[in-house]
Formats: C-alpha cells, structure tokens, sequence
C-alpha cells in the first residue's frame, strides 16, 4: 500500500474520531521546499464539515496522526495546510519491499479483463510516412503501452486508408510518367516511390488548369475539367466497379507502400495486432444505418439521404447514408467500430489517436454508437493532439515539401553522431558499438522531444535541440541511466541484502520519487498521457543527479551506506528503464 493510501485512511479516521462527521476524499499535495514535509494535507475542503480555523484543525489532526500512525514522525501548519514527515522507517520498509522487484510499478492484467483496442498510425498509402504522422505513432505506441502497464490488455491496430480518388492519382502518374519503374528499379523504398508520383500528379494537374484558365476558362471550371483529374475519377470508378487490370496495378503499387511502411515501423520500433483496410471495411455500417431507422435512431430525407439529428446534444445534424445509397467517412466508421468488438469480442473500449481537426468527427462517432446501444461505446476516446510544425514553418503533402519520416530518423541519428563526436564521450567504443549508439541516441532524443510535450498542445520540433545532452531531453536521461550502470559494475559486493541505516535527504527524496511511480503510470493511463511519464522520469533524473553530486557512492566508508547507495542506484536505473520502455526509448549500458 502507498503512502497516500494510508494517509488517506487514517486521516479518514482521524477527522472521524475528533470531529464525528466522515471525511470522503483527502487532498495531497507536494510540499512546497521551503517548508519541513514530505507530503502536504489541504485542510480547507474540511471547513465545510467542521466549524473551526483551518491552523487548529491541522494542528488537531498533525496530533492525532503523531499519536497513532507509525509512518508520521513529525508535522507542521502553515495556513491551510498540513505538512507531514514521514519517519526513515517507513522508506527503507517500502525500499526493501520493492529493491528485488521485477516490473515495478507495473500492474498484471485480470485474466477476465476487458481489453482496449489502440488505434494509431492510421496512413494514406498514397504517401510516405512524415513527421506528422511521426507524432501520431509515437504517440499511439506509447499510450497502448502504458495502458498495458496499468493493468489492461491492449490491442495496437490501424485503418490504412488505401482506397479513394488519392489513390487514383498516384496511380495515373504512374501509368503516364513512370516506365514502369518499381521499387527495385529505382532504388525507392515503395511509400516513397509511390509518393513521387503522387506529386508528379499535382503538377501535371496544376499545369493543365493553368493552360485551360489561359484558354478562358475560370479556376473553378478548370480544376473540374483537367484531363488529369477526369482521368483519375474514372479510375476510381473503374477500381469500384472491379476491373482486372486497375484492381491490379493498385494491389501492386499498395504493397509496395506497405512494404515502405513496414521499414519505416521498424525504424520507429512500434508493431501492430491487426490492420484494418478502408477498402474493405467502406461499405461496413450500411446495415447498422437500417438498424438505426428501425429504431427510430436515424431518420431518412425526402430525397432518400439518412440523417441522425443531435441538435439536442449541442451538434448538428449528421448525414450516414447519400441519397444514391453510398456511405460517408461516419457510416464506415460506425461499421469499423463494429467489425473490430466482433473480431475481438474482449474489447471494451477503443482510442483513437488522431489529429485535433477531428474533434468534432469523434464527437458525433462516439454519440451514435451510444444511442445505438453498445455498453463499449461508453469506453472510446479520441486521443486528440495538436499539430508539428517545424522552425521552417508547415507541412505540404502534394508539393513534396513535408519532412519525410524516413529522412528524419536517418537525421537524428546524424545529429546524434555529430554531437557525440563533438562531446569526445565515445572512447574505447567499436564502430558497430558506436554506430547502434547514434542510432539508440538519436531514436531517443527523437521520441522523448515528443512525447515530453502534453498531447493536446502543438508543438514546434527542432532536431538539433532534441539531442542536447543537458536539461528535459532523452540523451540527458540515458547518460544519467548510463552513469548508474557504470557504478553497478564497479560495486563488487551483494546487493540483495535488507541494510538498515539513517536515510540522508537526499536519499529520502529519491525515495519519494521512486514510490511515486506507480501512480504515474495509473494517472498516465488514465489521461493517455505520454508526457506525464517523460517529465516524471526527467524529474527523476534531476534527483538522482543531485543525489550523486551531493554524496559519496562507492567511495562512502561506511558498508551499509555504501550498499544502500548503490541498491538505491540500481533501483532508480530501473525505473528510468521501465519509463523509457514505456515511451518506446531504449537505454544504454554505456555512454
């Protein structure tokens, strides 16, 4: 049990004993520094139970807990509020409690346990893999894991959008500009042969409007009547109604990508459970929309187009189904939400990582699939977060003028080189040891400058800054992890014993953090938060690096001191390496 639990029950009692009315949350803070405390009681809630001054009701309870809690040594008030001291005693018990325990603050799941369905990724195979979607996969990875490590199963799928009239263009500048270039022949990866093309038709598109707008035709009817375009619709048309030959070509040329993306996954080290194609899952929901107007859910228009009103609900009017009886992005999203509880009937809730722009779209999903009656819908989440942008401003697709995801791992690990050489830390390394170095380096720095940052908020991306070995940056923490690992080698003496000595401060506040990490990983699963696992483990680190340059380790005299240092040590590289496991970050054993 976690001392914030036991507090709470005692205090709980105590405000039961001395005041007889029953107390039914406790408020914890963390002691601010200029004040003698380990963990802070906010008494102002309690006015509203106990007439008194919130000074005599702290001082009244500080006493009572004194009195009768073993783990409260002494306590102070300040104002409003309750500091406590916990006693030494209460630290090395939950120090030799955990010290030898694998995953901690990791939770098992129940064998009974409803799963939650992470989706993430989510791509065009019309495209390589950018930034963006960067954000998106790290993102989605970390959160499964950390939902996982909280004591749920957890499903990692995507829905690969390989079907439209994006598709269609891809494959037209193919036919027309590519000679039958392939991936073999070029020497592109797939996604990124696939995404030449896909710019190769905006230009030949822009330049037939252009000629048509010379001839006299408006912006509008030119955009409408290029050949380009035309041809393209045809296509898709032609790819619906199944012939052989453009069936064909768009089966060879999506493999391609998905060969493209499968590289580019491995780069960022993140797997998937199953995949999910738009092409085969558009026409999914149709028959949901029937059940939906039988019910009385929807509601059909005189020209023959379904509707779901939820204006009551502070939305608008919604439409599932077009007069010709073809489905919209919703309807396919309605069925997909469907098809996946039907796949895997344990799942009991799903989130979505996907930009903010679709906010309002995941508003009206989740809705419907409540007013249709399934108790999972009760359980969706869209994990929405805000755009990247870089120092040279936005992204553009069609224009070829997007950071490719490929490029920018390949650029990390660059800069991950260049400032290490830079830095001299890399003596006595081999080049296979050092190249798997700037690779570890570089991912890290990469992933934790994303993830360190609140979902919902955009962020601006700078290489460069991602990899500086000091401050809130991932190369920082895995030369702290480093560090530890070097003391654990020279420490040639048991550390599996139970010490008891007199904890420094600087001990005990590295105590405090290290228990707090359980309840981190629960709030980071709760608020699908990365970010509150990075910034804790930076935290963290800061502690310890304080701790180090405060105290003597192995070259401390006293034996049992010594030990417990280094226990301490190998417990804090633990959790570092648990974190960053979480986060999808590797750790060195040397740097």
């Amino acid at each position: 049990m976690i001392l914030q639990q036991i507090l709470t029950e005692k205090i709980q009692k105590a405000v039961q004993d001395l005041f007889d009315v029953t107390l039914e949350k406790v408020e914890f803070q963390a002691t601010r520094r200029e004040f003698e405390g380990d963990i802070t009681v906010v008494i102002f809630p309690l006015l509203k139970l106990v007439k008194s001054n919130p000074v005599e009701l702290g001082n009244k309870i500080g006493d009572y807990l004194v009195q009768n809690v073993t783990e409260v040594d002494r306590f102070n008030v300040v104002s409003g509020f309750l500091n406590i001291v916990i006693s030494d005693a209460y630290y090395l018990n939950f120090f030799n409690g955990i010290k030898n325990a694998d995953n901690f603050g990791f939770v098992a799941p129940k064998e009974d346990a409803k799963a939650i369905m992470v989706e993430f990724a989510s791509p065009n195979t019309n495209k390589p893999l950018h930034l963006g979607h960067v954000r998106n996969i790290l993102l989605g990875s970390s959160v499964a894991e950390i939902i996982k490590a909280s004591g749920k199963k957890v499903y990692k799928t995507q829905i690969i959008n390989d079907r439209g009239i994006h598709i269609c263009k891809s494959m037209l500048a193919w036919q027309k500009f590519g000679n039958g270039e392939t991936p073999e022949t070029s020497g592109l990866k797939g996604d990124k042969l696939v995404g030449k093309y896909y710019v190769e038709f905006d230009k030949a598109y822009k330049s037939e409007i252009s000629t048509l707008m010379a001839e006299g035709k408006s912006e509008e009817e030119a955009k409408k009547q290029a050949p380009m375009i035309l041809e393209a619709q045809q296509m898709l048309l032609d790819w619906e109604a199944g012939k052989p030959e453009v069936v064909e070509l768009w089966k060879t040329m999506n493999q391609w990508v998905y060969d493209g993306f499968a590289v580019t996954y491995k780069g960022l080290g993140v797997d998937f459970d199953s995949y999910y194609y738009e092409s085969n899952t558009y026409l999914l929901g149709k028959e949901v929309v029937q059940f939906g107007l039988e019910k009385g859910i929807f509601e059909k228009d005189p020209d023959g187009s379904v509707w779901i009103d939820l204006t009551e609900e502070g939305l608008d009017r919604k439409i599932v189904l077009r007069s010709d009886g073809t489905a919209v992005y919703m309807t396919q999203d309605i069925g997909t939400a469907i098809q996946r509880v039907k796949d895997n009937p344990d799942v009991g809730g799903m989130v979505y990582t996907v930009g903010n722009e679709q906010d309002y779209h995941f508003k009206v999903l989740f809705l419907i699939l409540k007013k249709l009656g399934f108790d999972w819908a009760e359980d969706l989440y869209h994990l929405s977060y805000g755009m990247v942008e870089l120092p040279s401003g936005k992204m553009k697709s069609r224009e070829g003028t997007v950071v490719d995801a490929d490029d920018l791992i390949e650029e990390m690990t660059v800069t991950a080189k260049a400032i290490s050489e830079e830095l001299g830390k890399l003596e006595g390394y081999s080049e296979e040891e050092k190249a798997k170095l700037y690779v570890t380096i570089g991912m890290g720095a990469l992933k934790y400058y994303m993830l360190k940052v609140d979902p919902r908020k955009g962020m601006m991306f700078n290489p460069e800054e991602s990899v500086d070995f000091a401050g809130n940056t991932g190369p920082f923490i895995q030369y702290t992890y480093a560090r530890i690992q070097s003391i654990l080698r020279k420490a040639a003496f048991d550390l599996s014993q139970d010490v008891v000595v007199e904890i420094h401060e600087k001990e005990k506040e590295l105590l405090k953090q290290i228990e707090a990490f359980p309840v981190v990983i629960q709030d980071a699963a709760k608020n699908h938060s990365p970010a509150l696992v990075a910034n804790y483990t930076y935290d963290l680190v800061k502690e310890y690096n304080s701790f180090y340059q405060t105290v003597s380790i192995l070259g401390e005299e006293d034996e049992m001191k010594k030990i417990f240092r280094v226990q301490l040590s190998k417990k804090v590289g633990e959790v570092i390496k648990s974190a960053f496991g979480l986060l999808g970050i590797n750790v060195p054993e040397r740097m």
